[in-house]
């Protein structure tokens, strides 16, 4: 099989139904973004961390790949079945937020990204989830989106954010706040 098809030489995609759209389409843009965050969470999966973080990392991969299927189909023409999002794929996140915040000192500054590389990769996935939950919420009102997707984005970046501060934790690296000017 053949990696290249030649088929988007002109500037066009097809989406799951066979659809053609220009590759700068919102739809694209959306699974376009997701793709990116996923090589971000692979990143930071990869890396010297715990195994349970690794373990859920893969699985919001998992759950990312889902998604960018779902955003990747016309909705009025695909008739291929694509997995499913669930209420416990939102609920894992909020479990996890909740186990790691035990451990975590309360949050009473506004914390500025950086502290170390790793830290730093968390926060960068986190922009990129956030772009990705905008850009599905902008697509929502043109076109129909799998429930639950931006949910499931906002719940995500707010996991990277408590992802950030834990491994900083873990790592004994200083959170840098940020104290505003007055």
């Amino acid at each position: 099989m053949k990696i290249y098809t030649k088929t988007g030489d002109k500037g066009e995609t097809s989406l799951i139904g066979g659809t053609r759209v220009p590759k700068y389409h919102l739809r694209i843009e959306c699974y376009g973004t997701v793709d990116e965050l996923n090589s971000y969470i692979g990143l930071i999966q990869c890396q010297r961390i715990n195994s349970h973080s690794k373990e859920i990392l893969k699985e919001i991969q998992d759950r990312l790949f889902t998604i960018g299927a779902a955003l990747a189909a016309d909705p009025e023409k695909s008739r291929m079945k694509i997995p499913d999002l669930h209420e416990e794929d939102i609920t894992l996140l909020e479990q996890e937020m909740d186990s790691m915040n035990e451990e975590l000192p309360a949050l009473k500054h506004f914390v500025l990204p950086g502290g170390s590389t790793l830290v730093s990769w968390c926060h960068i996935a986190r922009c990129v989830c956030r772009r990705a939950e905008r850009l599905t919420v902008q697509l929502n009102t043109e076109s129909e989106v799998v429930p639950g997707v931006a949910i499931y984005l906002n719940r995500l970046s707010d996991y990277l954010f408590v992802l950030g501060r834990k491994i900083a934790q873990d790592t004994q690296t200083a959170e840098s706040i940020w104290i505003p000017r007055v």
